[in-house]
């Protein structure tokens, strides 16, 4: 009951916060990376140790300017999600521009649904905003519930403003046969490792052994649905820029896990492009193979089930 009560008066504060010009906002993030930063030290040996696994040929120096520049963005991302609350049409569609989605919408306009993929670049959650207003037709993003029922429906309600249709993880395939015979926009994240004991596939990923997520390849192959990138771009502080880049049109020809390594290597390609945009602060690495892996070059040769 107490932390149902301090959850609701957490939502009442960041609910007001929200209503501040994002002007004000930015300027509360720049308080507020100096408190991640110097004084909390929010998960700096997490940020540390990735970048420096995941970067080997950045120097220290270099690896120590994208970690300041990665928290630096991190605290206005923060208070970006903050202000998705109370953000209009407009200012999405100003500040979110979605470039060559013409290809994407002529699927949908023939009553084909198309399969999107992207990941925790940039500013995901305006994002998501952004595709119930760019797209006519259903909008499934696929995301992972909060812990806290209390925040997780209030996330629910923020993302959902525009149109949008949540759909748990785990809830996938029950919402992709709801929605069959009608044009429809499914999006998944290609960043997040799988739990433990799902975790199947392996490939070198930012020069680590990494887990993938195979969840978009299996439905692709199945249903045959293009697969487009949606790369996100930061063009300056509260501007981005995502360009709808077609990655597999024809998923059932592919060969088993081509589709993975394909949205494996285009996310790494945009990481090593400008890291300082990406999470960070995320525990992707936590699990290990627990078999001796097999590559040629980057590329894995096996599957490994655990």
């Amino acid at each position: 009951m107490i932390k149902t009560c301090i959850s609701h008066l957490g939502i009442f504060l960041l609910s007001l916060l929200s209503l501040l010009p994002l002007s004000i906002l930015y300027i509360l993030a720049d308080g507020a990376f100096l408190l991640l930063y110097f004084v909390f030290r929010y998960r700096r040996k997490v940020v540390r140790e990735n970048l420096l696994n995941a970067l080997p040929d950045r120097t220290l120096q270099e690896i120590l300017m994208i970690e300041k520049q990665f928290y630096r963005y991190l605290a206005s991302l923060v208070f970006e999600i903050v202000k998705m609350q109370s953000i209009s049409r407009q200012e999405i569609k100003r500040r979110f521009v979605f470039k060559n989605k013409e290809q994407v919408q002529g699927y949908l306009d023939n009553g084909q649904s198309v399969l999107v993929c992207s990941a925790h670049y940039g500013n995901w959650e305006w994002g998501t905003l952004g595709l119930g207003l760019n797209f006519s037709a259903d909008h499934y993003p696929i995301y992972k519930p909060l812990s806290n029922p209390v925040f997780d429906n209030w996330f629910k309600r923020i993302r959902s403003r525009f149109g949008n249709k949540l759909i748990a993880m785990r809830q996938t395939m029950r919402a992709l046969q709801a929605s069959k015979g009608k044009p429809s926009l499914f999006s998944f994240g290609n960043d997040q490792a799988p739990a433990k004991d799902e975790s199947h596939y392996w490939t070198n990923f930012m020069h680590q052994p990494s887990s993938i997520q195979l969840g978009i390849e299996k439905i692709a192959k199945r249903t045959n649905q293009p697969i487009f990138y949606f790369k996100v771009k930061v063009l300056r502080r509260g501007f981005y820029e995502v360009d709808c880049v077609p990655l597999c049109l024809n998923p059932a020809e592919t060969a088993t896990f081509e589709i993975t390594e394909l949205h494996t290597r285009f996310l790494q390609e945009i990481i090593n492009a400008q890291p300082e945009y990406w999470l960070w602060s995320h525990k992707r690495w936590k699990y290990k193979p627990q078999h001796s892996l097999l590559f040629e070059g980057d590329k894995r040769k096996a599957s490994i089930i655990s």
